[in-house]
């Protein structure tokens, strides 16, 4: 789907194209984007590599464009959020500004919803390019909050009971967040070199609005790296405590093993010696009943008194 997005008291649908408007291609078919390379003269070597999901945050200059690639959070709705990060491709020629992603992407409904509420005026690159970038560590921080959440959750579920389904909750949100703190370092170190390439454009940029890109990035890295240390230290506490469980319900089960085994002991011992013609029920079975029964008891005593029983 392309949609053409000019600046006017925020960003605004137009059916009109022109050379300062925002073209935004969200999950874009075949024929799109032929018009894309076709049309706009936009790279076919950029389209295929924002096709790829593993795409590494970079920047390239060629025929004229500027290509920007950056990693942003996505939610897909699986068994409850699932979260992920996709490459954005931004370019930028002259007026022309032109973003693509193939997934649905909240961050960009946000921004442009933002910019009506701020009333933006026109927008050059350079800013609209940094605005991309703070919304999208505004959003990582949001989706983190949701993982933070989650994690509560499944620790709180797993002091009551040790089941597949928590710890495989957990190695999802593992997962997750090292794609973040990943993407997030990736992005940090794009923004390094954008900020170096940023003098030599030649167009102005809104420096404090640079400077907060900086400053959130750099939160959202921190925040998910912590995150992610904590639900590791966690996940090993956990599987230490399932360890000592499994050790715990072992002896239980050995001791009382050792308790059954010893009037079948005796049985199987004197079993054969009681019996006198047909009659069973004699003095001597009582008393080795009543042997048996004292020394599992003593069995008893002693694994509790060693805290096994």
């Amino acid at each position: 789907m392309i949609k053409y997005l000019i600046s006017k008291n925020g960003f605004q649908e137009t059916k009109e194209y022109s050379d300062d408007v925002w073209v935004n291609v969200i999950k874009p078919n075949r024929k799109e984007i032929g018009v894309l390379e076709h049309e706009f003269g936009v790279p076919a070597s950029f389209l295929n590599d924002i096709e790829d999901n593993e795409e590494r945050p970079r920047i390239e200059l060629e025929d004229d464009w500027r290509m920007i690639i950056i990693r942003v959070p996505v939610k897909i709705q699986k068994e409850g959020d699932f979260f992920e990060t996709v490459p954005l491709g931004i370019l930028s020629s002259g007026e022309k500004f032109i973003t693509i992603c193939h997934y649905h992407v909240e961050m960009i409904d946000d921004l442009i919803y933002f910019s009506r509420r701020k009333s933006f005026g026109r927008k050059n690159a350079n800013d609209l390019i940094l605005h991309l970038m703070l919304s999208s560590s505004v959003w990582f921080m949001k989706y983190l909050k949701r993982l933070n959440a989650e994690i509560n959750n499944a620790e709180m579920q797993l002091q009551r009971s040790v089941r597949n389904e928590e710890l495989l909750e957990m190695m999802r949100i593992e997962r997750t967040l090292i794609h973040f703190v990943t993407s997030l370092r990736s992005n940090e170190l794009l923004l390094q070199k954008f900020k170096l390439i940023l003098p030599r454009t030649g167009k102005p940029f809104d420096e404090d609005l640079l400077e907060d890109v900086e400053i959130e990035v750099q939160q959202a890295r921190t925040t998910a790296s912590v995150y992610s240390d904590i639900l590791t230290g966690m996940m090993d506490a956990f599987a230490a405590i399932i360890s000592n469980n499994v050790n715990v319900i072992m002896k239980r089960l050995t001791s009382f093993s050792i308790v059954l085994m010893f009037p079948t002991l005796v049985a199987s011992y004197f079993g054969m010696n009681l019996e006198k013609t047909s009659e069973i029920w004699t003095a001597e079975f009582f008393i080795v009943i009543a042997a048996s029964v004292m020394i599992s008891a003593l069995g008893v005593m002693f694994f509790r008194r060693k805290n096994w029983l």
